[in-house]
C-alpha cells in the first residue's frame, strides 16, 4: 500500500487550489446542513402544520421521524455517491447532490397542510425528506475528501474543523440568519401560514451552488494523481462495500460508524436541539431565539476550528479524547443550569457553550475518517461510515422526544443521553489508531 509523506510541503500544492478545494467544501457541507437545520428551527411549527397537533410531544415526535427519514437515506446516497466520486472525481458528485438537495427542499415548502389534505400531506413530506436523504448522502462523498485531499498534511485537521465543524456552524448560522428575517417578515401567525414555507424556498441556494461548482471547483489532486497512476497500479472496479471488506477495512468502518454516530448525536443534541428545547423549556420568543442561535452558530465554527488545529498539534487520538471527557462532564451539567435559568443572557450564554462544546468531538471526525482509508476508496469509506453513523445519531433528537412525556422531561432525557453518547464516544476512541502520520 502506497503512503504519501506526513511531511508533505504546502509548496509543493498550490495555495489557490489549497484554499479553493476548502472554501467549496465548507461551503457545500454548510449549505447541505443548512437545508437540514431548516426543519429543527421550524419543529415546532411543522408540528401543527404536517402531523396531528392536540399532542405536543406526540406532533414532535412526527416532525424528527420525518428529520430521520433524511439521515436515513443519507448511507444510501453514501454509496451510491462515493461510488461515482471514486470513479468520477469529488467534484462531479459535489455538484449534482447540491442540485438536489437544494431542489427537493424547495419543493417542501410547497405542501398542503394536513387540514387540506389530510394524511397525504405527512405522506410527501416524507417522500421529499427521503429524496432530500439520497442526495445529502451524496455530498458527504465530496465536501468530506476534496478539501482534505487537496490541502498539505500539517494542515488537514484544521481543514477538517474548517470543513466539518466550521461548514456546520456556517449552515446553522445561515438557517439561523434565514429564520430572523422570515419571522421579521412573517410576525405571529402568518409564519404559521406563509413563514415555515418560505424557510423550505431558501434551499434553492443550495442549487445555485451546485450550479457555481461546476465553473469554479478544482479536482482533488490526489485523486487527479490516483488516475495518472501515480498512487498504485490500476485494479478491477469493485463495488464499494465489497472493496472495503476485502481490503480489510470493515473494522475501520465499523469503529468509524461508531465514532460518527456519537460525535454527531452530541451535535444534534445540543445545538441541533437547542431551537427546540429553548422554545419548549425556555419559552424564548422567535426574535430572540433567532439571535442566540446566529451567536451560537458563530461558536461552533470558532471552537470546531480550534478543535480541528489541536489534533495536528497533539494528534488525533489525544485530541479526541480530551474532547471526549469535556464533552462527558460539561453537556449534562450546561443542560442542567439552562433548565432552571429565565434570563435571557443567561439563556444564551449556556446556549453558545453548549453548541461549542457539543461541536468538539464532531470537528476532527472527518479527517480521522480519511485517514483510514486509501484515495482509490476514500469517497466510498468515509460517505458509508459518515452518512450511517449520522443516520444513527441523528435520530437521537426522535429517541429524546419520545421518552420526554412532557416538555419539562427534556432535561432529564438530554443529561443521560449526552453521557451515554460522550462514552460511547471515548470507548471508540480507545479502538481508534493514531492516524496523523498517514493518509493513504
Amino acid at each position: 500500500m502506497s503512503v504519501i509523506s506526513p511531511k508533505g510541503n504546502a509548496s509543493d500544492l498550490s495555495r489557490r487550489r489549497m484554499a479553493s478545494a476548502v472554501a467549496f467544501s465548507c461551503l457545500g457541507w454548510a449549505f447541505d446542513l443548512f437545508d437540514l437545520f431548516i426543519l429543527l428551527y421550524v419543529a415546532p411549527t411543522l408540528g401543527k402544520v404536517f402531523f396531528d397537533s392536540s399532542q405536543q410531544m406526540s406532533s414532535l415526535v412526527g416532525v424528527y421521524a420525518a428529520f430521520a427519514a433524511t439521515l436515513l437515506m443519507r448511507p444510501v446516497g453514501g454509496y451510491l455517491f462515493g461510488h461515482y466520486a471514486d470513479r468520477n472525481g469529488r467534484k462531479r458528485a459535489m455538484a449534482i447532490a447540491a442540485i438536489g438537495v437544494g431542489v427537493a427542499t424547495a419543493l417542501m415548502g410547497t405542501i398542503p397542510t394536513v387540514e387540506s389534505i389530510g394524511i397525504a400531506a405527512p405522506m410527501a413530506f416524507i417522500a421529499l425528506r427521503l429524496i432530500q436523504g439520497v442526495f445529502m448522502g451524496g455530498m458527504v462523498a465530496s465536501t468530506h475528501t476534496i478539501g482534505t485531499e487537496s490541502i498539505a498534511a500539517k494542515w488537514r485537521g484544521l481543514a477538517s474543523g474548517i470543513i466539518s465543524g466550521g461548514g456546520s456552524g456556517l449552515g446553522k448560522l445561515l438557517a439561523s440568519l434565514v429564520f430572523l428575517l422570515v419571522t421579521w417578515i412573517f410576525p405571529g401567525h402568518a409564519f404559521q401560514v406563509w413563514g415555515w414555507r418560505f424557510m423550505f424556498f431558501s434551499g434553492l441556494l443550495s442549487a445555485l451552488l451546485g450550479l457555481l461548482v461546476f465553473t469554479k471547483l478544482e479536482e482533488s489532486p490526489m485523486w487527479d494523481e490516483l488516475q495518472k497512476g501515480k498512487l498504485g497500479a490500476a485494479t478491477e472496479e469493485k463495488p464499494p462495500l465489497r472493496s472495503l471488506i476485502q481490503g480489510g477495512f470493515l473494522g475501520a468502518v465499523v469503529i468509524s460508524i461508531i465514532l460518527t454516530m456519537a460525535g454527531g448525536g452530541l451535535s444534534y443534541l445540543t445545538s441541533g436541539y437547542l431551537p427546540t428545547f429553548m422554545r419548549l423549556v425556555n419559552h424564548v420568543p422567535p426574535q430572540k431565539l433567532g439571535i442566540i442561535l446566529s451567536i451560537s452558530a458563530i461558536a461552533v465554527i470558532v471552537f470546531s476550528v480550534i478543535a480541528g488545529y489541536l489534533t495536528d498539534i497533539i494528534g488525533r487520538k489525544t485530541g479526541v479524547v480530551l474532547f471526549g471527557l469535556l464533552s462527558l462532564i460539561a453537556i449534562p451539567a450546561l443542560y442542567l443550569r439552562l433548565a432552571h435559568t429565565t434570563a435571557v443572557i443567561d439563556i444564551g450564554l449556556l446556549s453558545v457553550l453548549l453548541s461549542g462544546t457539543g461541536a468538539l468531538c464532531y470537528a476532527p471526525l472527518l479527517i480521522i475518517l480519511n485517514e483510514r482509508f486509501p484515495t482509490k476508496i476514500r469517497s466510498s469509506g468515509t460517505a458509508i461510515s459518515w452518512n450511517i453513523g449520522f443516520a444513527l445519531g441523528g435520530s437521537m433528537p426522535i429517541v429524546v422526544s419520545f421518552v420526554s412525556k412532557a416538555a419539562s422531561d427534556l432535561p432529564l432525557s438530554l443529561v443521560i443521553s449526552t453521557a451515554a453518547l460522550s462514552s460511547m464516544y471515548l470507548l471508540a476512541v480507545h479502538f481508534t489508531p493514531e492516524t496523523r502520520e498517514y493518509m493513504h
